[in-house]
């Protein structure tokens, strides 16, 4: 029999590394741990998509993120036309710049901006992009927009990339424009790399000239293509081989209201023509004090289509039922109105699987995009709850199910694990015969090591379980403070090998939130945060990562048996190798008592250092000063256990890291974890005795 048997060792492994985490009770080395496997006694078979990615335009997650578009308001159809863009002018140059709604390109979008040049020298305007645009040296960018001649004469265009001070980085003019709307393309080369960026569009000369669509592009995106996604980001996608998308959310699939939710008809065919809402989480910035995020849909839901199929992910879309999200507004489409929502969810099943001669078909297919994109599933509603919601995913469910029994319908258990709301919802989910029932949960590291075996107990005969949003918080939601950590992380693996175990009642998992800018977010933590050049993965993406990236087969029974052990003890110490670093605020805690702390203020009583380095108290930290020593500072007592070390620690100098000891029972015999080690290229932690590594 051929089984992958990843799922059960990290079931084991990831109590193991939390136990490292608190660092209580270790197994002595060399005692013997027998772990058997019964491979001949198969249990669940786990869902290959089991593991997948959760998308909502949050925290710029779309426009100004996943979707390349570097100009802010391209369109200038924000309710302020002109947020984004400020007059420019250059040389003494004199002008106006308003917004117009007379003969636009496209009836969807109907602003554009009249530029109106007075003199010889240039006037315009200049957009600062998604808190700047990201430039990078002797990348190439493709800059495209609309233009009119209103006048007798011919003005020149200009169009600049700018740096700090109005530094030019990149520069190209047309110099003819006609008197009917034209699409104008050039493609720019940036000279340097600067992450606040701006774009500049100016008259050289007397005239007149209305703009619209402006937009800038990297040639660099996903798979090269125009009007494309973010390469970088997709590749983070794409590196975790998940087995779903979920789209577009989220809060964002309800709206505020009724009037602002997310409908998927207005975000295909040309982009010209997709039509600009307000986005549901712009009030919620915590880094400035006006709104201004918006939904281009850019980012559609062909694309959302075609990036599954990029990256080998199911599509799972969450439609609307016919209710505004319920913290908000909770505006409800009355039961005798709700057909339109229906159809708009049968409409969608074509648009994706339907054939090129259908309705929706013909559409799909003149995105160039003739074959299918096989939808499997549709969530009905997001994160609703109550009566209003079970009668209205009654109706859906009746309508799909009876036109598409082949598709899997997801339903609601509302925004908590627990509460009332949630155990309403699955007795009536119950009695409907629900396929897959959506969970959520943001929580405290806590909850998640204690419910690790939540499902052991689910109803095997009963629906199936999608846990659809899940994040350990380490403080409250959206905090400043709400940091991804290890801690969080290692939670969450403990959390997620419970899932696997009862992959016979857990089919679907993903993490929420997904992308995070760092100079616009709303909610914390995040999977993977970026900033306009940059993009990296947080602890909490390396857990997606290992379970995603190492699925298993089968469900197998595991036993682990040892051999009765001493109780693990020893003292601490603060390790420098072939670096500098100072640490303070040492603390030894057992519980809410203090076993030990160090008063480095005064003195360095009770720390017993090796006679290399140079070890002193300097400005209330204990600092080895020596770049290139390997030392080490010992203190507290061989028969210290069950306790947690607590301290602060910078790196001053040198080639590596430094290292924090607990479990010290003797010479070479300890716990270390190694911060910077290995060439400052990676941390580890290590389990040492007589001086050799056990595990790393």
């Amino acid at each position: 029999m051929k089984a992958k048997i990843r799922s059960a060792l990290v079931a084991c492994l990831c109590p193991l590394l939390l136990s490292l985490w608190a660092c209580p009770v270790w197994t002595r080395a060399g005692e013997p741990i027998t772990l058997t496997i019964r491979a001949d006694q198969p249990g669940a078979r786990i869902n290959p998509a089991m593991w997948g990615i959760f998308f909502e335009d949050i925290n710029f997650g779309a426009d100004g993120g996943l979707y390349a578009e570097l100009v802010k308001n391209r369109s200038f159809d924000f309710p302020e036309a002109l947020m984004g863009w400020k007059t420019y002018t250059k040389r003494g140059g004199a002008g106006s710049a308003r917004v117009e709604q007379d003969q636009p390109v496209t009836p969807q979008n109907l602003a554009y901006l009249r530029l109106y040049s007075g003199g010889s020298m240039g006037f315009g305007v200049v957009n600062e992009g998604f808190r700047g645009i990201g430039l990078k040296r002797g990348e190439r960018y493709a800059l495209s927009f609309y233009a009119r001649n209103l006048g007798s004469r011919n003005p020149v265009i200009r169009v600049d990339l700018l740096g700090p001070g109005d530094r030019v980085l990149a520069s190209t003019k047309f110099k003819k424009s006609g008197k009917e709307w034209e699409k104008h393309s050039a493609t720019l080369e940036s000279s340097a790399t600067e992450a606040k960026g701006r774009l500049a569009i100016s008259i050289e000369g007397p005239g007149t000239l209305d703009l619209d669509f402006i937009s800038l592009f990297p040639e660099k995106t996903w798979k090269n293509r125009s009007d494309g996604l973010r390469a970088d980001m997709v590749q983070m996608l794409a590196d975790l081989k998940p087995g779903f998308l979920r789209f577009p959310g989220g809060c964002i699939v309800e709206g505020r209201y009724l009037t602002n939710r997310y409908q998927w008809k207005t975000t295909i065919g040309a982009p010209e023509d997709r039509e600009l809402i307000i986005n549901r989480w712009n009030d919620e910035f915590k880094h400035r004090p006006t709104p201004d995020y918006y939904q281009s849909f850019g980012l559609g839901f062909f694309e959302y289509f075609q990036l599954c199929e990029d990256i080998g992910a199911e599509p799972l879309p969450i439609l609307n039922c016919g209710m505004a999200c319920q913290f908000n507004s909770g505006e409800l489409a009355p039961l005798d109105q709700l057909d339109p929502y229906i159809q708009d969810a049968l409409d969608l099943i074509e648009f994706a699987n339907g054939p090129a001669t259908s309705v929706w078909g013909a559409k799909r297919a003149a995105m160039e995009h003739p074959a299918p994109f096989k939808l499997k599933m549709i969530g009905v509603g997001n994160e609703q709850w109550g009566p209003q919601y079970i009668e209205r995913y009654a109706r859906f469910a009746k309508a799909l199910k009876e036109r598409h029994p082949e598709i899997q319908l997801v339903s609601s258990a509302g925004p908590a694990p627990a509460d009332d709301r949630f155990h309403f919802a699955w007795a009536k989910l119950r009695d409907l015969d629900a396929e897959i029932v959506d969970e959520h949960c943001y929580a405290a590291p806590q909850w998640f090591l204690d419910n690790a075996g939540r499902y052991d107990a689910y109803d095997r005969r009963g629906p199936k379980v999608f846990m659809g949003e899940f994040a350990a918080q380490s403080v409250a939601i959206a905090s400043p403070k709400n940091r991804n950590n290890l801690e969080c992380a290692l939670a969450e693996a403990a959390y997620m090998t419970g899932m696997e175990r009862n992959a016979d009642v857990v089919r679907l998992s993903s993490y929420a939130p997904l992308f995070g800018h760092i100079d616009a977010w709303q909610w914390t933590p995040n999977l993977i945060w970026c900033d306009n050049l940059r993009i990296y993965g947080t602890p909490n993406y390396y857990v997606q990562l290992l379970f995603s990236r190492n699925r298993g087969d089968l469900v197998l029974p595991v036993a682990l048996r040892d051999s009765p052990q001493a109780v693990a003890a020893g003292g601490i110490g603060l390790c420098t190798y072939k670096s500098a670093a100072e640490f303070k605020e040492v603390r030894v805690t057992r519980g809410s008592a203090t076993l030990w702390s160090s008063n480095l203020a005064a003195n360095a009583d009770g720390w017993r250092p090796e006679s290399a380095g140079s070890w002193s108290i300097r400005e209330n930290a204990y600092r080895q000063s020596e770049p290139t020593a390997i030392t080490t500072a010992f203190a507290g007592e061989k028969d210290w256990s069950d306790y947690t070390l607590s301290l602060k620690a910078r790196k001053l100098d040198g080639s590596e890291g430094f290292i924090i000891i607990v479990r010290n029972s003797g010479p070479g015999s300890q716990v270390q974890w190694n911060l910077g080690g290995w060439g400052n290229k990676q941390h580890g932690i290590q389990v040492l005795s007589g001086g050799q590594d056990l595990i790393v």
